[in-house]
């Protein structure tokens, strides 16, 4: 889980003048006890001023390895002041909240930048506090762009060989067929060769062969043989031309050989080399009286293993409708007779008038576009066009300049994606006065056809390389002063059977599309059973190699452990698979993290449930004999209505409430886990969450409220430690 920015940015805490004073004359790791100012009227906190530090309430000599700790923002703790001494003084170790993780210290060329890690561990043996690793391995927070390009498809090499290339095919099945023009009508039919659907043209009166065609526009490759293929038969014998054409000035770019209509399905098979400017097909039938049926078309590229590049479209738009977006400047935008024209009136700024697309993925950052269309305006002028994130209006890459004539042309231009979030194309119309005519536009990426997706065990051993990598480059930023790790986070799905009665673990293909687009699974690479065991490896090999001393703690950590709703089937499962990492005889695991991301119930039913089953999955985790850590408690309010209670509508028995169930929950883990087993307790968020968090925002999750004055909460979870 993140831990989020907010925490501690403006502090502002009541001391008396005494303390104040002291403070003057100490240094910023200097040992404080804070006391909460009485606030006017409300006596009943006034009891949390006579409470003491939090870490003084642990029975050292009951549970002499237990370590309480708290998470926070390593760059807040390298300011000192507030944070800094919040954290010495109450806690015994911290959790830095995202300094640590693989984004955080990865580029997207690879590099590792661990500066910030190695002043958090300076500072924090200075001030003489452990830190807690979060984390080695996890699926979210990677960078996604680099460990993918590791993994890329590999261009094959030129061998001399000739390669087959469908540049596109047809079928029919889909009840698609191509436009056309001249008279002719069209349908998809199921009276193919074999019963399947085929494409039906028929063209009542001969006419010349040129006045009557059908057309697929997309570019293809000058200089190289294309083959077409395709089942024919007509209503009538006869002949049927083919070829490719620049359709901005209609010229012809290599024509196929004629080809015999018989009254029998035939299979057709005719060769041409296209020229420069080819970006049309197409069939020419006007001198055909009858009905045409086509099957199975296809045109094929053949040419030796040098590169080929396949255009892979994200918009493709002949304005037989209109698509378009726009806006601004009473700007217009209309579909005439297939040519969208759209109508700027008056000059302004450039971004003032818009026209353009939306997509339902983003744009793949730093591959190159190309924009291809023809167009021509009412009078001579200039448009931009680019990429933009809409979310925030941030550009994405733009297109050189676009100058317009009175006469069509055809343009193609191209530029980068420059950053994530693109969904959105848009052509800059404000400086053009006047109505811009645009047809055939085609907006389109190039892969090549000779990448072959790597072999699994390539992947595998190229991501191992990279995980060990990363752990190295970790430990040695370390140097031996942190012992303990989630050495994997987050593994367990929530849902699904692995054959075995539990939860498999997470993967791109049982989450969700966004999961899956916006996460790295390594298990999906390196295997449900190594993936963990080459972590444990490489954090064991590396730590000793680079100053670890101590006995290295490793840690499995999760969430939603304690949930009621599958009966602890997480907690369960986490326990399950921790048998099977370890069932190689070599692999340990030290230890279980649950998250504890909880939350206080008003419904006495609903609570009672949540508290049995903490109680059940302390049980679990007790049996397992593993280390237990509660890694990331926080605590939010739910009322009778189901409904989350935010900070400012708390109510003081609600409050209390809640201190009542931190009480619970930290007494309960010291009574169930074993004190050999017991390694600690981290707070996951100091103070209450500010309305615009990314975690639990605007929810009373803190020990401490944002002004740093304690809470009923900070009694609740002190009088737990004590045992109360």
């Amino acid at each position: 889980m993140l831990i989020n920015d907010y925490t501690m940015k403006t502090i502002k805490y009541s001391l008396s003048l005494g303390l104040l004073l002291s403070l003057a004359s100490c240094a910023d790791d200097q040992i404080v006890d804070f006391k909460t100012e009485k606030p006017e009227s409300i006596a009943q906190y006034e009891y949390l001023n006579a409470y003491d530090a939090l870490k003084t309430y642990i029975d050292r000599s009951a549970s002499p390895d237990f370590k309480l700790g708290i998470a926070l923002s390593a760059s807040d703790f390298l300011k000192g002041e507030m944070v800094r001494t919040m954290a010495i003084s109450n806690f015994d170790e911290m959790t830095a909240g995202n300094a640590m993780k693989y984004a955080s210290c990865v580029n997207d060329k690879g590099d590792m930048d661990f500066g910030t890690v190695e002043k958090f561990v300076s500072a924090a043996q200075a001030a003489g506090i452990t830190i807690y690793g979060h984390t080695l391995a996890w699926h979210a927070q990677q960078n996604n762009k680099y460990l993918n390009s590791l993994i890329k498809d590999k261009e094959v090499e030129d061998d001399g060989s000739v390669k087959e290339t469908v540049v596109v095919a047809r079928d029919f099945e889909d009840g698609q067929h191509f436009g056309g023009w001249g008279g002719a009508t069209f349908a998809v039919v199921p009276e193919g060769p074999d019963g399947s659907n085929c494409w039906k043209i028929t063209n009542e009166i001969a006419k010349n062969f040129w006045e009557v065609q059908s057309a697929l526009d997309m570019p293809f490759e000058a200089g190289v043989l294309h083959r077409l293929s395709f089942k024919l038969k007509g209503s009538v014998s006869g002949l049927l031309r083919a070829g490719f054409q620049n359709s901005s000035n209609y010229g012809s770019c290599g024509d196929f050989p004629a080809m015999e209509v018989t009254t029998d399905w035939r299979e057709i098979s005719v060769e041409v080399t296209a020229t420069e400017g080819a970006n049309r097909f197409l069939f020419s039938y006007g001198d055909y009286a009858g009905s045409l049926y086509i099957d199975d078309f296809a045109i094929h590229t053949e040419k030796s293993g040098a590169s080929v590049q396949i255009p892979v479209f994200v918009v493709e738009d002949d304005f037989s409708t209109n698509n378009m977006i726009g806006w601004g400047n009473n700007s217009t935008r209309e579909v005439n007779n297939g040519v969208m024209e759209i109508t700027n009136p008056s000059q302004v700024n450039p971004w003032e008038a818009q026209a353009g697309y939306d997509f339902s993925e983003s744009l793949l950052e730093g591959t190159t576009y190309f924009l291809k269309m023809n167009i021509k305006g009412s009078v001579e002028g200039n448009i931009g066009a680019a990429f933009q994130r809409p979310t925030d209006y941030a550009g994405r890459g733009d297109f050189p300049s676009i100058a317009i004539t009175t006469d069509w042309k055809e343009i193609k231009v191209s530029t980068s994606c420059t950053g994530d979030g693109a969904t959105r194309f848009l052509f800059n119309l404000g400086q053009y006065a006047g109505t811009i005519y645009i047809d055939d536009l085609s907006l389109y990426w190039e892969k090549s056809s000779n990448s072959i997706p790597l072999p699994p065990e390539e992947k595998k051993d190229t991501l191992i390389w990279a995980m060990n990598n990363w752990v190295e480059g970790m430990m040695k930023a370390t140097a031996g002063y942190v012992t303990a790790w989630d050495v994997v986070n987050e593994a367990i799905s929530g849902g699904g059977d692995n054959g075995e009665g539990f939860y498999p673990l997470q993967s791109a293909s049982n989450v969700s599309a966004d999961d899956a687009k916006n996460n790295f699974y390594w298990q999906d690479y390196l295997g449900n059973e190594d993936y963990v065991r080459i972590v444990v490896a490489a954090a064991r090999k590396y730590y000793a190699e680079n100053g670890g001393t101590a006995p290295l703690k490793l840690f499995i950590n999760d969430y939603n452990l304690e949930s009621d709703w599958d009966d602890n089937k997480k907690a369960k499962s986490l326990v399950h698979w921790i048998k099977k990492w370890e069932a190689d005889g070599v692999t340990q695991i030290d230890g279980i993290g649950t998250q504890m991301h909880v939350s206080c119930y008003a419904n006495a039913a609903t609570q009672k449930s949540k508290e049995d089953h903490v109680v059940q999955m302390f049980e679990i985790l007790a049996a397992s004999g593993k280390l237990v850590k509660i890694s990331e408690l926080d605590m939010g309010y739910i009322d009778e209505n189901g409904t989350s209670v935010k900070t400012e509508n708390m109510t003081e028995a609600q409050h209390k409430a809640m201190a009542e169930y931190y009480k619970f929950i930290v007494k309960k883990y010291f009574e169930i886990i074993p004190a050999a087993q017991q390694y600690g307790i981290t707070q996951w968020c100091a103070t209450d969450a500010p309305s615009d968090s990314g975690w639990r925002g605007g929810e009373p999750v803190g020990l401490w409220d944002s002004n740093y004055s304690r809470k009923h909460t900070y009694a609740g979870f002190a009088d737990g430690l004590a045992g109360k």
